[in-house]
């Protein structure tokens, strides 16, 4: 199975959707995530997830053209400009599913505070809902 996990930048709201992803199935799905721009991984979406024992520090910030003539079985839009500019993946059946999420990167002035922890619990709880409805 496979799923793309698509936002505006891949550098905070997807990446953390894929380390919950990864962990709440233990790595026994292949995700993917990516942006319609490339802004590098969030070096404060790394310290959110740690602070609750997930690594995504080796994850890479990547752009949704590299994945085109991919094949996934689900879609998953964190924001509302990736889902209003997400490229078309050609003879691809996807289920697509979005949920808009607010970037905790432009809140607080970027700075690390309670608006990550916020935005990072809603993201595990959309992705528990997730794995409960679409993948049991």
């Amino acid at each position: 199975m496979n799923i793309l996990i698509l936002c505006t930048g891949n550098s905070c709201r997807s990446q953390i959707a894929h380390g919950f992803l990864d962990q709440l199935t233990d790595n026994s799905i292949s995700v993917f995530s990516a942006g319609v721009e490339k802004h590098g991984l969030n070096k404060n979406a790394v310290k959110c997830m740690a602070e609750i024992g997930i690594d995504i520090s080796n994850y890479n910030s990547n752009l949704v053209d590299e994945y085109i003539n991919k094949q996934f079985d689900f879609i998953i839009t964190v924001c509302d400009n990736a889902k209003e500019t997400c490229p078309i993946f050609i003879d691809n059946n996807a289920k697509k599913i979005h949920k808009d999420f607010k970037d905790p990167s432009k809140l607080n002035n970027g700075l690390y505070g309670a608006e990550f922890i916020e935005v990072r619990d809603q993201i595990k709880n959309f992705i528990i809902d997730f794995i409960k409805v679409e993948l049991s």
